[in-house]
């Protein structure tokens, strides 16, 4: 009976906090000052009754938020009025996509084809600043669920009241997807207010579900049908000119290049890009990584033309395996191992939607050939389909082909291409509260004996409830599998992950949640007669206080069988670890983030431990200050102490970088890295001066000095770039 209870009581709860809006529709024109000025915000309907996300979530938000929404056939317009008295707002710059960690926003999610797994979110604040996200895989995940690349045209502006701010916006139509005609989406609209320590919600979201979770959404109702959706061609035209110096083959850079990028629309939920030339210098360096594991360093895609939709090619398989990896396109290894640029001629990207529930891909890049290093010419293209079963899950197919385009003396036949096919199944129920994921994926190679043990297949299932988080995670893959375009950490390997924490919400005026976790990993490697690679026991207490600072303390145990020599320092020359034996070895942390609205702010971790036959200790620290909203500064420092018995290496691992930003105006930022690694021995300087002119239109003057700093600093490469690109819509 009390079971029978609990659950009318849930879907009492659920009943009474599904909210609808509706739209009206207006033919008066809207002036987007700050200024609740028209008439037609008096007789539009208002949204209201915000709920808590935290710290609880269970009551009425303390600053309320009120909204209005109105449209024509060509945009929709929105007045918001964010209830408060204090004036001292948290805001880190005034660029684009600004962050909202900790800071004060109000944002708006909708939900256009209402599958509860893909969106567009638009956020601003008291300065009418502006962010907009591509939202994936039902914004579940913050990390991997929103695409912050992705740009649209639309307008906004901000004025502060005696206890409220205001904000206009207005949003074009031909900016979104939606179905022609159509009547109802899905919408939230949600809002940080650092002065209270409040995230509040429209519709009421379970504090251990992502505020931006689109499983609890409104009706968002027209008054009459939407219109066709009449997205423009778009035509991008980049010019850049190079001049610079390579010194260590004493050979001078002079270059001016061109290119295009090409957006066609296709109905109305497809889009065709193209590009022509394709040209990244404006595109943000990547962060030095220390590296102490056995593993290749995986850095995060950065290039606009592979992250826009990149959750309909990027999502096959798991961080471990992942199947496509877009940083694979545009590197190559020469003759020597060594990894370089490869030329992008040319690509192609098709991607949208063909109807409510099924979403189409196509990716298709030719790099250039480069005799001189044996790098021959690749067409590369990923085809996927994926569609929408049940409630929120979906089911997706992929082929993906790596191929020559030619036959090259310098390759041998069992590599001219490389082929992978593969389905997947995505969990997901209507609160969040399970998820989960299945596939298997097939390589195929020209020599056949490589077709034999050539599967990779994973399960995932993961229960998440207010006070318990549990997942199991299982996954093979096969000696002979291979994907040239993708990231593996390892081939011929079983693996099963289980994963517990415990949360608990005291009742403490400080403390927001406690969570205590145990996370354990079993790796078999039957390439090697199934010998046991790997045991990792990870135990945890994680304590998120109330002013979103943040206490973490770890417990990591491993078991870890080396079958090859291998040296964590990376020290040239030095006596590597012995292979085919184990090792055990035990590490302790502890690590504590500042709230991120004071001004300045730390973030840093501790551990000391064994190490393989030795010991380590280690300091992650990332120092910040700010000036708000203009100047920003970060110190990250990385200190990595390996004490190994000798004839092993032992070495001071440093890793220094400071990083400025300036943002003069809204259009108008300035950015300037420079990062030291003793590791690799370099030193690194890039500087990058961004002016939008226009609406997605850039002038970038970037500036690259690389030096060597193995015996004495050395300049090796060093570069300055004008490039302009601009937007015309045709």
């Amino acid at each position: 009976m009390k079971n029978y209870l609990t659950i009318i009581f849930v879907v009492v709860c659920v009943t009474l906090s599904a909210k609808d809006y509706t739209v009206k529709y207006i033919s008066d024109d809207i002036t987007i000052d700050g200024v609740e000025s028209e008439k037609v915000w008096e007789e539009a309907n208002i949204g209201n009754d915000f709920w808590q996300w935290r710290p609880e979530d269970n009551v009425k938000a303390i600053k309320q938020t009120e909204f209005k929404a109105v449209f024509d056939d060509e945009n929709l317009y929105f007045l918001i009025k964010a209830y408060t008295k204090e004036k001292k707002f948290t805001v880190y710059s005034l660029k684009r996509d600004f962050s909202t960690a900790s800071a004060d926003y109000v944002q708006l999610i909708f939900d256009t084809f209402s599958d509860a797994t893909n969106g567009f979110q638009f956020q601003t604040n008291h300065l009418g600043l502006k962010g907009d996200v591509l939202v994936s895989g039902g914004n579940r995940n913050y990390r991997t669920d929103r695409n912050s690349s992705w740009d649209a045209i639309w307008y906004v502006e901000s004025k502060l009241y005696d206890d409220y701010y205001l904000v206009e916006i207005k949003i074009p139509f031909n900016q979104l997807y939606f179905i022609n005609g159509d009547k109802r989406w899905r919408f939230n609209i949600y809002r940080s207010d650092t002065q209270s320590l409040e995230h509040s919600t429209w519709v009421n979201i379970p504090q251990n579900q992502s505020i931006g979770n689109l499983a609890y959404m409104g009706e968002f109702n027209f008054e009459k049908p939407l219109g066709n959706s009449k997205k423009p061609m778009t035509l991008i035209p980049y010019i850049n000119a190079i001049q610079g110096k390579d010194f260590e083959n004493n050979y001078q850079l002079k270059d001016f290049d061109y290119g295009v990028d090409l957006k066609i629309p296709i109905g109305n939920s497809l889009n065709l890009d193209a590009t022509l030339n394709p040209d990244f210098s404006q595109v943000e360096v990547d962060d030095q990584i220390v590296n102490t594991t056995k593993w290749e360093t995986r850095l995060p895609e950065k290039r606009q033309f592979f992250t826009q939709n990149s959750d309909l090619f990027s999502n096959f398989g798991t961080r471990e395996s992942q199947t496509f990896f877009s940083r694979r396109i545009g590197v190559a290894k020469n003759q020597d191992g060594e990894t370089i640029e490869n030329k992008i001629i040319s690509g192609v990207r098709l991607s949208g939607k063909i109807n409510n529930s099924t979403r189409i891909g196509l990716l298709n890049v030719l790099t250039n050939e480069d005799i001189k290093n044996e790098i021959p010419q690749n067409n590369n293209t990923l085809l996927t389909f994926n569609k929408k079963v049940f409630s929120r899950s979906n089911f997706s197919f992929f082929i993906l082909n790596r191929e020559n385009t030619k036959k090259y003396d310098f390759v041998n036949d069992s590599e001219r291409y490389n082929r992978v096919i593969g389905a997947e199944y995505n969990l997901a129920n209507n609160d969040g509260s399970w998820s989960g994921k299945a596939f298997i994926h097939k390589s195929i190679l020209p020599d056949k004996s490589h077709n034999k043990k050539s599967l990779n297949t994973s399960f995932r299932i993961t229960r998440n409830s207010r006070n318990h988080f549990i997942n199991f995670y299982s996954a093979y893959v096969g000696d002979n599998h291979r994907s040239d375009l993708g990231y593996f950490r390892r081939y011929g390997v079983y693996k099963f992950e289980p994963t517990y924490k415990y949360r608990i919400y005291p009742n403490n005026e400080k403390i927001l949640n406690i969570e205590i976790g145990h996370f354990t990993s079993f790796v078999f490697r039957p390439l090697f007669q199934n010998k046991q690679e790997l045991t990792y026991n990870q135990t945890s207490v994680f304590i998120s206080y109330l002013n979103q600072a943040e206490l973490n303390i770890e417990r990591k145990q491993r078991k870890d069988y080396l079958f090859f020599e291998f040296d964590p320092t990376r020290t040239n020359g030095a006596t590597p670890l012995p292979a085919n034996r184990y090792y055990d070895f035990t590490d302790y942390s502890i690590s504590y983030k500042s709230p991120s609205r004071n001004l300045f702010t730390s973030d840093s971790e501790i551990s000391y431990g064994s190490f393989y036959n030795g010991t380590k200790f280690s300091i992650q620290s990332r120092l910040s200050y700010r000036r708000q909203p203009i100047f920003n500064m970060s110190l990250r420092l990385n200190y990595d102490s390996i004490k190994l018995p000798k004839p092993y290496p032992t070495r001071d691992i440093f890793l220094i970088s400071p990083k400025f930003e300036l943002t003069f105006t809204k259009k108008i930022y300035w950015a300037t890295y420079i990062q030291y690694s003793n590791q690799f021995e370099d030193l690194g300087i890039n500087s990058r001066l961004q002016w939008r002119f226009a609406p997605l239109s850039d002038l970038y003057l970037v500036y690259n000095d690389n030096y060597f700093t193995d015996n004495k600093i050395t300049p090796q490469l060093r570069s300055i770039n004008l490039k302009l690109t601009y937007w015309i819509n045709i």
